[in-house]
């Protein structure tokens, strides 16, 4: 009798416990809750402090060293709060060289995919046009432009640092990181196109 009523008690809470597990849900974020969750990150990394140029830079070389290792396959670790690539109150983007096609951005995913030539600042610049350029002509440089202060309406001047990269599947790639309140001394040393 003993032994029934213990396969019985194990039974019924290996049941309940797969029961529970089916309610409970371990899903992957949207794409909008990831951007969202990106975007207070990034908001939440602003700082009052100048930016220096040579943060900016040492962020996308090392990110050009991951996607040169992992590619693609590296893109998920440039989103959400735990991502060493979201700082300062800026973030690392990608997009395609050949195409100048957005592979990745981790707050306005909505660009994913997106031609982005045709973009313009409410300035009328064409600044990934001209971003894809440096990093084409020249490997690597600066491009100012105006772009929507993360987690904000306010549209500011940005500076972005731009660099080519190959990644480990061959494609080559334009990764790039802004700021928007670079140290003023520094900047004036930087050749912005």
């Amino acid at each position: 009798m003993k032994k029934v009523v213990h396969t019985l008690t194990c039974t019924l809470l290996l049941t309940m416990l797969a029961a529970a597990a089916h309610t409970v849900s371990f899903a992957e974020p949207s794409a909008e809750q990831l951007a969202a969750e990106s975007e207070a990150y990034v908001k939440s990394t602003a700082k009052d402090t100048p930016t220096a140029p040579s943060a900016i830079v040492a962020k996308v070389d090392e990110a050009c060293a991951l996607l040169a290792k992992e590619g693609p396959a590296a893109f998920s670790k440039f989103k959400g709060k735990d991502s060493p690539f979201l700082f300062d109150g800026t973030y690392i983007w990608i997009h395609s060289l050949k195409d100048t096609r957005m592979l990745m951005h981790p707050i306005k995913y909505k660009m994913e995919g997106m031609e982005l030539i045709p973009l313009k600042d409410e300035r009328g610049k064409r600044f990934f046009a001209i971003m894809s350029d440096v990093a084409s002509n020249s490997g690597q440089g600066w491009v100012g432009y105006f772009w929507p202060v993360p987690g904000t309406k306010d549209i500011a001047r940005k500076v972005s640092y731009v660099k080519k990269c190959t990644m480990a599947n061959g494609v080559e790639v334009v990764i790039g990181c802004g700021m928007y309140n670079g140290d003023p001394a520094a900047m004036e040393k930087l050749e912005i196109k």
